[in-house]
């Protein structure tokens, strides 16, 4: 297995545990869960805009929720959903994005709720996730929406409430993993993958803090995260990868501006940053920060983090576009701006207008971070068979990596071990490039379900 991020850890595990797999290896030259992985959201969701993604992430679900109740609940598992918002009235788009990821088959877990009471309306307040009802509910009354979420700003006119949906600790998660693979007979080996010799079987090279050593294999899985490209080419399979760099903030909330109880809130309007005349006169005499007088794609995102007793906020804005290579450390990429912080507390005022106080006086501790979304053009994963005998891959797994990782893994857990496959694995492997009605349908699809 090479990387021991979510992805590799997921394989690893579902192949000791599921097919009982023990001569099994994890290569890494940097701590488990680490790098990418160490900067997760730690969220989940069942809501995309395709039937495929949709069965995916719930298959995916279903292996943490076994994952909670096994452990028991290592990973803190909350479902308070996810509440995608929008100051637009007309939303048809958004509601055929709906019926097209969940199908028309079940449009009985679509409930719309336009006026300003419900009384089949379930609020979000589910730590116990066992409780928590599924589906989506879609807010369309203003009314409704302030009593519901009296902390959104005014303007909101719906909200998408998706209700399979929350947060889990995905540091635990692979921490359990890691043990249940060692209890089988799994191993880890710290060292930086120099090369691969493809004979009769895998021969890799590895560079150890005490020397260089050959490992020789008879499969490998590429599960590197933003690495996969590079390992790949070592073999002569060129993927189909980029790597997008995205930031985050998190930060003490001493003042209370964001309930605990909130969902993780995502506001899907486009962005106009509140600037005073005299900043906009400074940014419009600066050809790099020019930009941030225009308007800028829309998706910040907020959430409580650390559970009910905690204090902090995690905010997100995936608004980058353009993919970089990969830095070893993650600071040095060209994309991380040191501005971010401030940007995302203005963005993030908009649907959160408690919010506005920090941009006033910014939080006494705070942390900006950020990592590398591996993705394909259409963000869809790449689970299964590389083109080479006894070679696979787990990636390309871009901002949902915890939430996908299991299903992920025990996919590719399956297809190596020849077990069964649902009839989407192969939608989800490289051979979904050969089947062009699929890929024109997905690339013609206005949402590819980055959030």
């Amino acid at each position: 297995m090479i990387g021991a991020g979510f992805a590799g850890i997921a394989t690893a595990y579902y192949l000791c545990t599921k097919y009982k797999k023990s001569s099994v290896l994890l290569i890494d030259s940097r701590p488990p869960m680490s790098f990418t992985s160490a900067q997760s959201g730690d969220n989940y969701r069942n809501w995309w805009p395709h039937p495929t993604m949709v069965n995916f992430i719930n298959y995916s679900t279903d292996l943490m929720e076994d994952i909670a109740l096994e452990s028991p609940d290592v990973m803190h598992m909350m479902r308070r959903g996810y509440a995608l918002t929008t100051r637009r009235t007309d939303i048809d788009c958004l509601i055929e994005e709906l019926y097209a990821g969940y199908g028309e088959a079940e449009s009985d877990l679509i409930r719309i709720h336009s006026g300003p009471t419900s009384n089949s309306y379930q609020p979000s307040d589910f730590k116990d996730w066992t409780a928590a009802p599924t589906g989506v509910d879609v807010l369309s009354n203003r009314d409704l929406i302030r009593q519901t979420f009296p902390s959104f700003s005014t303007e909101v006119a719906n909200v998408l409430h998706i209700r399979r949906a929350g947060d889990i600790d995905g540091q635990h998660m692979g921490q359990y993993m890691l043990q249940r693979i060692q209890q089988y007979g799994g191993k880890r080996l710290s060292a930086h993958l120099k090369s691969i010799d493809q004979k009769q079987k895998f021969v890799l090279e590895v560079e150890r803090s005490d020397g260089f050593e050959r490992i020789s294999a008879d499969v490998i899985v590429n599960a590197a995260g933003p690495f996969a490209k590079d390992i790949a080419a070592m073999i002569g399979v060129d993927l189909p990868l980029k790597n997008v760099f995205q930031q985050k903030l998190a930060f003490d909330d001493k003042h209370n501006a964001i309930s605990r109880q909130q969902p993780f809130s995502l506001d899907l309007d486009d962005q106009e940053l509140d600037w005073t005349a005299e900043e906009r006169d400074l940014l419009a005499e600066d050809p790099d920060l020019a930009w941030l007088l225009k308007p800028i794609l829309g998706g910040t995102h907020c959430r409580p983090e650390g559970g009910d007793k905690r204090t902090w906020v995690k905010l997100g804005w995936a608004f980058n576009r353009d993919s970089s290579e990969p830095q070893q450390e993650l600071t040095d990429d060209p994309h991380f701006n040191p501005q971010f912080p401030e940007l995302i507390l203005r963005a993030a005022a908009r649907l959160n207008p408690s919010l506005k106080q920090y941009c006033e006086s910014f939080p006494d501790r705070w942390t900006h971070y950020g990592g590398y979304y591996p993705m394909t053009n259409e963000n869809w994963p790449l689970v299964g068979p590389l083109g080479v005998d006894g070679a696979f891959i787990t990636g390309a797994l871009s901002g949902y990596g915890c939430m996908a990782a299991c299903a992920a893994g025990s996919l590719c857990a399956s297809w190596i071990a020849d077990g069964d496959l649902p009839d989407y694995a192969s939608q989800l492997s490289l051979a979904r490039y050969d089947d062009d009605d699929l890929m024109a349908e997905i690339m013609n699809s206005p949402s590819k379900g980055i959030l």
